[in-house]
């Protein structure tokens, strides 16, 4: 049986078309949307400018031949490809629980077209199955901590081999565990209000189309209206 994240990652990349600026995403099922632009590049001799939301998809892309530019290079990115923890039925995401959701963010907000690929255990009514990532700075963690327990969640401190996860940009995450979110975009400024905060894992109004992959080998494609 296929891999529904390869299935949805390979039909994301077909969007891909020559002289295209791309944002490449973070995670399992970007994984195989970068392997297969990598594959497009080498065989159709496709003339890409690309910006990776990680260290490690730069590294991959690097490693496949995908030219890698920077920011002062690329003001618009024409399509970026990405996974989501969690899809709500307005296309809403939860991202971050590869732990790059900040430059995931940065990326997503230059990009015309944005494409979420997932398997179909992604896809929810209301979003909060998936605990909710929320960057820190950490100086004060301990308070932003407090804080963000006020909002009626119960943060977790992400930890890696014993030690607190550090993002890219040197930084703490917290994994807020919702159970439910009913209003993303008002939880989404209460979030922001709180000093320490560098962003969330909320991804609002952002998705204009969500690939999905599905067991049976079926892929499904949800577009915003």
């Amino acid at each position: 049986m296929q891999n529904p994240k390869q299935i949805a990652g390979e039909k994301a990349a077909e969007y891909i078309k020559d002289g295209m600026s791309i944002g490449l995403g973070t995670g399992s099922t970007a994984f195989f949307a970068i392997q297969k632009i990598g594959e497009r590049i080498k065989n159709e001799g496709l003339k890409l400018k690309c910006i990776a939301s990680s260290v490690k998809s730069e590294n991959m892309a690097r490693e496949l031949n995908i030219p890698i530019y920077g920011f002062d290079e690329i003001k618009v990115l024409d399509i970026t490809i990405d996974g989501a923890d969690e899809v709500d039925k307005n296309l809403n995401l939860i991202k971050g629980g590869g732990g790059a959701l900040l430059r995931e963010k940065i990326v997503a907000y230059i990009t015309k077209h944005y494409i979420a690929i997932v398997d179909e255990s992604k896809i929810s009514n209301t979003l909060g199955k998936f605990p909710l990532a929320i960057e820190v700075v950490q100086f004060g963690w301990q308070r932003t901590f407090d804080h963000l327990k006020d909002l009626h969640c119960t943060p977790v401190l992400r930890f890696q081999n014993n030690q607190p996860f550090i993002t890219d940009n040197g930084n703490y995450i917290m994994d807020c565990h919702f159970n439910e979110i009913k209003n993303p975009a008002l939880l989404q400024n209460a979030i922001h209000e709180i000093p320490g905060v560098v962003e969330c894992g909320l991804f609002i109004n952002r998705a204009n189309t969500v690939i999905i992959g599905c067991n049976n080998g079926e892929v499904r494609i949800l577009e915003r209206k």
